[in-house]
C-alpha cells in the first residue's frame, strides 16, 4: 500500500489559481496514477500525474493528463462527470465516511459524502462553487475528440468543502485517500488508480483501499 505526505506551503495572502499552481510546482514532486486493476477488460492506460500540497485551509491539487480521447459533456454541478474525461480525488477524514471530488476535463465538479457508493449526500452547489478550478481545456463542453491530447487541471479545495467534518485547519491531519482517472463513455473506457483496488470489477467507492495521507503541520 502506498502512502503520501502532503507538503505544507506557507502563504501570507490570498492567491490566484495561477499563482497557487506556480508555488505548487516549485515546492512538490509529481506522483503517478498508473495502476490498471482491471486490465483484461479495460487495458487502455492514459498517462496521469499529480501534485498535491496544502496551505492549512486549502488543498492544492494539480493533475497532468495525456490521453487519446477527450470528452466533456457535463456542465451541471454534481452531474455525471464520470462519463467524461475525468480526474478524481477521494478522501476519508474520519475513517468511516469519505468525500468524492470528481472533475471532468473542463472543470465541472461533483462532490459527495457518505460511507459507500449508495446513498451519498451531495455537497451543496454553493459550497462546491468555492473550489477554484482551472483547466487548460477551458470550461466549454465539447463532443469527443480523438487523437493525442495533453491537458492540465489546477484545483484549490477549501476546508469548507469538508462540510460534515469539523476541519478548521489541515495541519497535521491524518487521512486516507485515493486518486483516479476515468472516462466511462469515451471510446476507450479506462479506470486507472494511484493505490491498488482489489475488486473483480471497477469500483472507486472502496475506502478499504484508500492509502494513508498525512498533511504536514
Amino acid at each position: 500500500m502506498k502512502n503520501l505526505t502532503v507538503t505544507k506551503i506557507n502563504t501570507t495572502s490570498s492567491l490566484s489559481v495561477q499563482e497557487a499552481a506556480l508555488l505548487l510546482e516549485k515546492n512538490t514532486k509529481t506522483e503517478v496514477i498508473d495502476i490498471l486493476n482491471w486490465e483484461k477488460a479495460f487495458p487502455y492506460k492514459p498517462e496521469i500525474k499529480f501534485r498535491i500540497a496544502h496551505t492549512g485551509n486549502e488543498i492544492w491539487l494539480k493533475f497532468y493528463v495525456q490521453e487519446k480521447n477527450i470528452l466533456a459533456q457535463e456542465t451541471k454541478i454534481n452531474g455525471d462527470v464520470y462519463k467524461d474525461s475525468t480526474v478524481e480525488f477521494f478522501i476519508s477524514i474520519d475513517g468511516t465516511n469519505y468525500y468524492n471530488f470528481e472533475f471532468n476535463c473542463i472543470g465541472t465538479p461533483h462532490v459527495g459524502y457518505g460511507p459507500g457508493r449508495e446513498n451519498r449526500t451531495p455537497i451543496l452547489p454553493e459550497v462546491i462553487k468555492q473550489i477554484d478550478i482551472e483547466s487548460s481545456l477551458g470550461n466549454e463542453p465539447f463532443a469527443e475528440k480523438s487523437g493525442s491530447f495533453s491537458w492540465e487541471m489546477m484545483i484549490c479545495i477549501p476546508t469548507q468543502c469538508f462540510a460534515f467534518d469539523k476541519v478548521q485547519r489541515l495541519n497535521g491531519l491524518e487521512a486516507k485517500a485515493n486518486f483516479y482517472k476515468c472516462g466511462d463513455e469515451t471510446s476507450d473506457p479506462h479506470f486507472v488508480t494511484w493505490n491498488a483496488i482489489n475488486t473483480e470489477n471497477p469500483d472507486y467507492h472502496r475506502p478499504e483501499f484508500f492509502a494513508p495521507v498525512k498533511f504536514e503541520s
